[in-house]
This record gives structure tokens, C-alpha cells and sequence, in this order.
């Protein structure tokens, strides 16, 4: 543990400029992190679980195209005066709830698809010089505690840089970036000795898989300022980090929660029925037209 309590995290970086080509022909005009999940838009439910751990600013890296995400998240004046109009009360503290105080988000381009490392890069100068949370959005993850409100206690407890990690079946390893593991800190915590990106199934160092979510110290934006591209082509964030892992320490968590991924058509539709089975105002009607669905 830190005898020094590490500084707060405020800010938190969502990398949205993907294009969402598994989704065609949905997000040809509208930006995949807007796609809903029973009623809320995916990139709305990373928002209200930054919201949750107490993040005061919100950074969405966006692209061209992606307006949608900026006007979601801002004052829709003539529809809350309607709601109010109609003294339909419920539904205008749901709008305001889920909208940043004016000023608390901002919103910077990535010019080009260079990868997410540099996507992260693109939020330096709003960033600074303090520790940030990290959320990709497709990643929704579900529990009965938001991944980074438990990240943050994590974080009290070592500072350093947290990374949300996740068992996956030893044959799917090469999909993600893996993480190796040593030393034991409880509270399902781990320090990180290495990582690897898409490893072979047969060299992945463990069974442990990035899952999307990190609090990271700004000195990451110097290493991706001069990261060559890595796998596909890209600015790898994980390369970044590997070389980060020699100045600072890095520390895994094993989240409690399930985790969707929303950019893939079968992980989205499992994050609806799921999410709308968690939903007493929507479980007694929808399930037993699941069921019925099942048994054809």
C-alpha cells in the first residue's frame, strides 16, 4: 500500500471515432455507440458508470460523423420544455440525470484511424497532467457495482496504474491482449509483469484478458507520443503500457460484473435480453416471450 494517498482520478477518456462496420447498414448514418441496449444508448451506460466512481469530466474522442454523441449529451431544450409542459416529470429528471454539468465534457477529433493508443493520444491536452480513467465503450459491463467505482477503491489502495482484467477460455486467448501476473495484492488484485497483444494460444502468459477499462497515469502520453505503430498497422495502447510497466507500477483487478461486447452483433444482443431480464418494469412481459422464442 501507498503511504501516500495517490492523486484523485477526475477525468475519464471514451474513445469513440470507430466506424462500426460490423453494424452496417445501422451506422452508416448513426454512430454505433449510439445503438441502444433495451433504452439507453451502449455509450451512455459508460458514462453513468464513470458517473458512479465520482468522475468530474468527461473526454469523448470522437470522429467525423459522430455528432450524434455530442447533441445526446447535451440540453435538448425543446424537448425537456415539452416534458415539463406535459408534466411528464419522471421522464425530464431521467434527461437531466443523464446529461454532464455544463462545461464538465468536452470533445476532440481524431483525424485519422491510427489505433486506440492514438485515440487516448488525442485527449492529452484536455487530459493533463493527472491520472485518468479509460473506458471503451463497447465493453458494457453489467454488475450490481459499476467496474470503475470498484477500480477507484482498488486505486486508493496502490495507485499506480489499474487495469480490469477478466477469465476467458484458454482457446480465445488469442483474441485480446492477455496479461501476465505475479504477485498477489488481495482483494483480487494482482501486479502486472507483462502483457501481450493477440498472443498464440499456446504462448499466452495467462488466461487473463484486458477488459476495457483502465485508470492509467499521464505519463502515458509521452510513451504514446513516440509508440510506432504495432499490430494492424496501429498505435497500440498496449505497447504503450509494456513500455510505461518499466517506470511505474501496474496493477490488475478482477472486476465483479459480466461483461457485452456491444461491437459485436451477438455480445449486443445478449447485452439486451440480459439487461432487460435485470429490469422488473420489462422481466414479467419479456421473458415469456423469450421462452417462447426458445422453444422453437
Amino acid at each position: 500500500m501507498n503511504s501516500k494517498s495517490p492523486r484523485k482520478v477526475r477525468k475519464a477518456v471514451f474513445p469513440v471515432a470507430g466506424l462500426g462496420t460490423r453494424f452496417l447498414p445501422a451506422t452508416k448514418v448513426i454512430p454505433k455507440e449510439m445503438l441502444t441496449v433495451v433504452d439507453k444508448p451502449v455509450i451512455q451506460y459508460a458514462v453513468e458508470e464513470a458517473i458512479e466512481a465520482g468522475i468530474e469530466h468527461f473526454v469523448f474522442v470522437t470522429g467525423r460523423g459522430k455528432g450524434a454523441i455530442e447533441d445526446h449529451f447535451d440540453l435538448a431544450y425543446e424537448l425537456e420544455a415539452t416534458l415539463k409542459a406535459r408534466g411528464k416529470s419522471a421522464e425530464f429528471e431521467m434527461l437531466k440525470a443523464s446529461r454532464p454539468l455544463a462545461g464538465a465534457a468536452s470533445f476532440v477529433r481524431q483525424q485519422e484511424p491510427l489505433g486506440l493508443g492514438h485515440a487516448v493520444w488525442c485527449a492529452r491536452d484536455i487530459v493533463g497532467d493527472e491520472p485518468f480513467a479509460l473506458a471503451l465503450p463497447d465493453m458494457l459491463i453489467h454488475g450490481r457495482r459499476g467496474c470503475f467505482a470498484q477500480m477507484i477503491d482498488v486505486y486508493s489502495r496502490h495507485g499506480g496504474n489499474i487495469i480490469a482484467v477478466e477469465e476467458v477460455p484458454h482457446e480465445h486467448v488469442n483474441r485480446y491482449g492477455v496479461v501476465a501476473l505475479a504477485g498477489d495484492m488481495g482483494h483480487e488484485t494482482f501486479r502486472i509483469t507483462g502483457m501481450v497483444e493477440k498472443p498464440k494460444v499456446e504462448e499466452a502468459p495467462s488466461d487473463l484478458i484486458i477488459s476495457g477499462r483502465y485508470i492509467l497515469q499521464p505519463e502515458i502520453f509521452a510513451k504514446l507520443a513516440t509508440q510506432k505503430p504495432g499490430a494492424g498497422g496501429e498505435i497500440q495502447l498496449t505497447d504503450a503500457m509494456i513500455a510505461l510497466m518499466g517506470e511505474q507500477d501496474f496493477f490488475s483487478y478482477r472486476f465483479e460484473g459480466t461483461t457485452y461486447d456491444c461491437g459485436d452483433k451477438v455480445g449486443y444482443l445478449a447485452a439486451n435480453v440480459a439487461l432487460a431480464l435485470d429490469r422488473p418494469d420489462i422481466e414479467p412481459k419479456f421473458r415469456p416471450l423469450l421462452d417462447k422464442l426458445v422453444k422453437k
